[in-house]
């Protein structure tokens, strides 16, 4: 993740947390028990708050949280990265959705495939998705960052746009410049339908990774790509490899 979209100089010194209004910092319920109890935070202790949208600002704690230093905004990250998955059962979904936050993406979008294990009703779907984006919330906290991901609603594979997409497949190219959207399929892998519904065909690595590993690298390679700690592809000799 690029260092223009984090917390920055001196300020780490304390936890990161959410808020509402940075210019009336007041943590939620359970945000300020997790600072009492779990971090054992003094009165007088640093920490900095953020609203999610860019815009964060050193603090002290107490009884009430008050300002230490003005309000810093920060630009939405750009070009803005997104990883597309086939839901996965257990929790593994749950971790794609921490690491996506971590690894700085800025939209995940969860969905189902033909050969998706996954078969969710309306309501546990739903019920998920809330529980994904305060995993989303957690993570960004952890992480220090300042725009928090978009968590979108589970579709159909079907129901996407995927005009921009790119999907990593086993046997591709190197990811270009310019593609920031990357769909990563189920356990059992892509239909014929699915793979020709996508004209762009990637490859994350040399290795059959499994569905979670997969939309983690998806999200590391375009994460360094937009930051520039990995080159585009014919910039020069590396980068990530393709079959």
């Amino acid at each position: 993740m690029s260092g223009l979209e984090t917390v920055a100089g001196d300020a780490r010194s304390g936890p990161h947390v959410l808020v509402d209004d940075v210019d009336a910092p007041e943590p939620a319920a359970d945000d300020r028990h997790h600072l009492e109890r779990v971090l054992r935070l003094c009165s007088g202790d640093p920490l900095t708050v953020g609203d999610g949208a860019g815009r964060w600002r050193p603090c002290r704690f107490g009884d009430r949280v008050e300002p230490a230093g003005d309000v810093v905004s920060v630009a939405t990250p750009s070009p803005a990265l997104a990883v597309g998955f086939a839901v996965l059962k257990g929790g593994r979904s749950e971790t794609i959705v921490q690491k996506l936050t971590e690894l700085g993406v800025d939209r995940i979008v969860p969905f189902t495939a033909e050969r998706s294990v996954v078969r969710w009703d309306e309501v546990k779907t739903a019920r998920l998705v809330e529980r994904w984006r305060r995993v989303a919330r957690e993570a960004l906290m952890q992480c220090r960052r300042l725009w928090l991901p978009q968590v979108e609603p589970v579709r159909a594979f079907g129901d996407l746009d995927l005009g921009l997409a790119a999907m990593a497949v086993s046997e591709g190219r190197t990811l270009e410049a310019g593609e920031n959207f990357v769909l990563v399929g189920p356990e059992g892998g892509w239909v014929e339908d699915e793979l020709a519904a996508v004209d762009r065909h990637v490859c994350l690595g040399p290795h059959i990774m499994r569905a979670e590993t997969a939309a983690i690298a998806a999200a590391a390679v375009l994460g360094a790509l937009r930051s520039g700690h990995l080159p585009a592809a014919g910039d020069v000799t590396g980068g990530v490899s393709g079959d």
